[in-house]
């Protein structure tokens, strides 16, 4: 008989998690759910599937959300717990949003990182919206952060499973970009470092709800503690490839008006600078997480952070984003 391909599309569809339909994007992580329209008056059955197909396929791609706008956006962010502002970039008039212009110095994520790792508890999920998208170009890829430490040898689990890493905002931006320039670079030292943040955070930390062991690192490490500069830069350079491996990833192609949704205990992400001078905006809503914990139990701990911000210091954060 010929082969049918229908019944490979069919065989990707997960319908594991109640009434919702997931089709797998890739082999190892990602999932579009089909069909559902999200917003903060989702069932509670629909919500804890959703929640539940997070867990597993660590980001979740939604098409079509042409009703969410700012206000509907965040009260969706807020069944997931408290939303929370960047702590150093401004938001926009009214908003607890992160807004990525690619028209402003700071819009083109262009690195692999885990969001706000430079706190101690770090978000637990994001919610990014396409609001603007280039013709062609500016994807995202997503790495799933638990298969890197699970694909490990177990010599070098045993390895990452001591160390531990300082994160920091104000890391050296231009170090892996090949797409740099002056204005890129004023808005990280102006704007996103303005206030210096510093985090100590176990290498490889334990996922509080799915138990699974996970690597984390991405561009805000600094350095591994006890261990010299440029050791440092070569264990991260061996436990961060492991993460960015090409299986280990899914490769999402926005539309307008796309929303994904990703376990950040669990991912890191990069967002593909291959737009020219297109127009390209998104916007994230972010969830506030908790401490990480390693496999002995310890948890992150703040190193450093700015002291309460005064008018002035708000006044300069507004004054360098414009």
């Amino acid at each position: 008989m010929p082969h049918d391909p229908s019944q490979n599309h069919d065989s990707a569809i997960d319908t594991t998690f109640g009434t919702l339909r997931v089709r797998r994007v890739a082999g190892h992580i990602g999932g579009e759910v089909l069909g559902v329209k999200l917003g903060a008056d989702l069932p509670e059955d629909t919500f804890a599937s959703l929640y539940a197909a997070l867990l597993k396929y660590k980001v979740l791609f939604f098409r079509d959300q042409r009703h969410l706008d700012d206000e509907h956006h965040q009260a969706f962010g807020k069944r997931f717990g408290r939303i929370v502002a960047h702590p150093t970039v401004p938001a926009p008039t009214g908003t607890q949003l992160f807004e990525l212009d690619a028209s402003k110095g700071g819009g083109r994520a262009d690195s692999w990182h885990t969001d706000v790792t430079f706190l101690d508890a770090f978000p637990k999920v994001s919610i990014l919206r396409a609001v603007t998208i280039p013709a062609y170009g500016g994807d995202t890829v997503w790495a799933n952060t638990a298969r890197a430490y699970e694909q490990l040898p177990d010599t070098l689990k045993q390895l990452a499973e001591q160390l531990w890493a300082v994160h920091t905002n104000d890391y050296d931006y231009g170090a892996e970009r090949t797409q740099i320039n002056e204005a890129r670079l004023r808005h990280h030292r102006d704007v996103f470092t303005a206030a210096v943040y510093e985090a100590s955070h176990p290498v490889v930390h334990v996922h509080p709800e799915t138990s699974e062991r996970a690597l984390l690192l991405g561009h805000f490490v600094k350095r591994f503690a006890g261990v010299s500069g440029s050791e440092s830069a070569r264990l991260f350079e061996l436990l961060q490839q492991r993460v960015t491996r090409l299986e280990n990833t899914v490769r999402w192609q926005w539309r307008q008006d796309d929303v994904a949704i990703w376990d950040n205990r669990a991912t890191q992400h990069y967002a593909i600078n291959d737009y020219g001078n297109q127009p390209r905006v998104v916007r994230r809503v972010t969830v506030h997480g908790d401490t990480a914990i390693s496999v002995d139990g310890t948890r992150s701990t703040q190193l450093r952070r700015p002291e309460a911000t005064n008018d002035a210091h708000i006044d300069a954060l507004v004054a360098a984003a414009h």
